[in-house]
């Protein structure tokens, strides 16, 4: 039976009054301070959504502590996102909440599609930002049939390790899409590739177990690595 996650109260200094975050401590981590990852959701569905919730308590399994947390507009219920300065304002209290909280060993950040993009933006901008590495979960490099519309400038002012994982299928970005803006950076990303999947790294073949499968890599390549730093 899995444990429900803990609920942290996040101030916020965009309008909203609060967001709340869910800390999905790994087991034996409830009062010791031990790595952390922050994982922002996309654009189209919150941390209580099944890849969210799925990714997170799997994580947690496997010894990593996790935070999810919802930006302000969908903790207000709005569809719309946010403009990027309120959603980095917003992770960005979300990671000192959690420093405050958890006083965590080590921290990384990062999300799925659009929450990912946020935590590399909130990275390039603040140099200074005490993270140990970022984890990008399908990378919206750039919007469908759009390849032109590049969201990759920001990458050289990141400095910092990153863990890429993105479906060989994402219509946002393949690997081989992505790949040319990555080299020569410092330190050199990893660049995970899921063979088949798409955007959120579902596989053509409809069958549970070889999804659970997939998943189950991705996870564990996630926690193998950040084991690395």
């Amino acid at each position: 039976m899995k444990s429900s996650p803990n609920k942290l109260t996040v101030p916020l200094e965009t309008g909203a009054v609060a967001t709340t975050a869910l800390v999905y401590a790994a087991p034996g981590h409830d009062s010791t301070p031990s790595t952390t990852f922050i994982l922002g959701h996309g654009a189209g569905a919150g941390q209580q959504s099944a890849f969210m919730t799925g990714f997170a308590q799997a994580l947690a399994a496997l010894g990593l502590d996790v935070v999810t947390f919802n930006f302000p507009y969908t903790e207000q219920r709005r569809r719309i996102p946010d403009r990027g300065p309120v959603l980095e304002a917003c992770f960005r209290s979300v990671i000192d909440a959690v420093r405050a909280d958890r006083r965590p060993s080590r921290l990384f950040i990062g999300g799925k599609s659009m929450g990912g993009r946020i935590a590399t933006q909130l990275a390039a901008i603040d140099t200074s930002l005490a993270i140990d590495g970022l984890v990008l979960l399908g990378y919206p490099l750039h919007p469908p049939g759009k390849p032109n519309e590049r969201r990759d400038k920001h990458f050289t002012s990141i400095g910092r390790p990153m863990l890429f994982i993105q479906g060989s299928r994402d219509a946002f970005g393949s690997p081989a899409e992505l790949s040319p803006a990555l080299q020569g950076l410092q330190p050199p990303p990893t660049i995970y590739v899921v063979d088949g999947g798409d955007h959120s790294f579902k596989v053509p073949k409809k069958d549970p177990q070889v999804q659970a499968a997939v998943y189950h890599d991705v996870q564990r390549t996630i926690v193998q690595w950040i084991s690395e730093f």
